[in-house]
């Protein structure tokens, strides 16, 4: 699509969008959509969320209690990943263009420090503590540890080509490394800096996920078809095969899975198969995939509820979001949104879906669950549409109360 039609029609989306912004809140207010049969928030509490914008050198700011676009912050070049800190209200952005991280201050929204890390850093996870974070630098084929009370980076460790993610398990002991460039996966010991362990044959490792226990990580081979599965070291196992990081299985999914999406209780993953327009269902227990379901075109991304109920995944392809029910095994609404769904967020308590449109610049935010006038539920709706730059493509949402 050439510039200009691309132009007029981010322009019409965000025109007829308009009109749902007036339905859903009754009246267009100075302070946007306000939220209508939602739960009465305390005067103290905040909930925002980041968009990083990859081609504005900036973060845009949501406000989800008022339902406007906040803010504008300027940060590094090329911000590309973003996290929050579960102890503090700080939040983390990982700058690929300049190699540095910037840290906001979520109360006032403004950048308080740059910490500087390697080239291209591309993904960021904060530990269970909110005391260290990990960055990989995915120019530099390595791994900063950065010291969140100094604000500073204290040790690197060196791991495979190109790495994509690296993921920080609940108990704080390993670091799951996903190296695309060398289609491997590094296991790195957390309290010696040692690499354990690494495993390839995983065609572009990119997305992975920990299992709450930390007995397991899953990794998705986007260059094939395919996700690892890896069990963890446990120091103190009384099971001798548990003391070592060990190859478990390479479980066969869709063409291209390229996100997993873990339900709260640990016991399934559903996969994004990006080329085959499916996801697929892993029971983590035993490590089987139990079926694939056609969702919609070229999934990106997914997010599960609190509940365990519900799946939802952003379809890049034909601009949707599919709601799937977890406990019913099939698809219960799909919900039109802007251009190029990819990365999703829900809000703390749950009633909101955020989707950033990568290709129009922007963020639709769903309702999770309405009514109809007769009281008959309806999962998913399309509440408003918020600007968040010209090139969105990472978020991170979280609540707290202000003193």
């Amino acid at each position: 699509m050439i510039p200009c039609q691309r132009q007029a029609r981010c322009s019409r989306w965000r025109q007829s969008r308009l009109l749902v912004c007036l339905l859903a809140s009754g009246a267009l207010l100075p302070a946007g959509c306000r939220h209508r049969g939602f739960p009465h928030y305390p005067s103290n509490f905040r909930e925002y969320a980041w968009v990083t914008d990859g081609g504005g050198n900036s973060v845009t700011v949501l406000d989800l209690i008022n339902m406007v676009s906040a803010k504008t912050i300027p940060v590094g070049a090329d911000p590309v990943a973003v996290g929050v800190n579960p102890k503090t209200d700080e939040v983390y952005v990982a700058n690929s263009g300049s190699g540095t991280v910037s840290v906001i201050d979520a109360v006032a929204n403004r950048v308080t420090a740059t910490i500087a890390v390697h080239r291209q850093p591309v993904s960021i996870d904060v530990n269970a503590e909110g005391t260290r974070a990990w960055v990989a630098n995915s120019g530099s084929n390595n791994v900063s540890e950065i010291d969140l009370r100094s604000g500073r980076e204290i040790a690197t460790v060196g791991v495979g080509e190109s790495p994509a993610a690296a993921r920080i398990s609940p108990d704080g002991n390993s670091l799951v490394v996903t190296n695309r460039g060398a289609n491997s996966v590094s296991i790195v010991d957390v309290p010696t800096l040692a690499v354990r362990a690494v495993f390839t044959g995983c065609a572009r490792a990119s997305d992975a996920v920990i299992l709450p226990d930390s007995s397991k990580a899953f990794v998705a081979c986007s260059g094939g078809h395919q996700v690892m599965v890896i069990g963890l070291a446990r120091a103190k196992s009384d099971l001798p095969a548990e003391l070592a990081d060990r190859l478990l299985d390479f479980l066969d999914v869709g063409p291209q899975p390229i996100h997993l999406a873990l339900k709260p209780d640990g016991g399934e993953i559903f996969v994004s198969n990006f080329g085959s327009d499916t996801i697929s269902e892993i029971a983590t227990d035993n490590n089987e995939v139990g079926w694939s379901y056609m969702i919609g075109e070229h999934p990106w991304g997914g997010a599960v509820s609190a509940d365990n109920s519900t799946l939802w995944v952003g379809n890049s392809g034909d601009n949707t979001v599919a709601a799937y029910s977890i406990d019913d095994g099939q698809r219960v609404n799909t919900v039109q949104v802007g251009d190029g769904p990819g990365p999703l967020a829900l809000s703390s308590d749950g009633l909101l879906l955020l989707a950033v449109d990568r290709l129009s610049g922007d963020v639709s935010i769903l309702r999770t669950l309405t009514y109809t006038p007769k009281g008959e539920p309806v999962t998913g709706s399309l509440f408003t549409v918020l600007a968040a730059g010209n090139n969105p493509n990472a978020i991170a949402v979280k609540g707290f109360r202000v003193h």
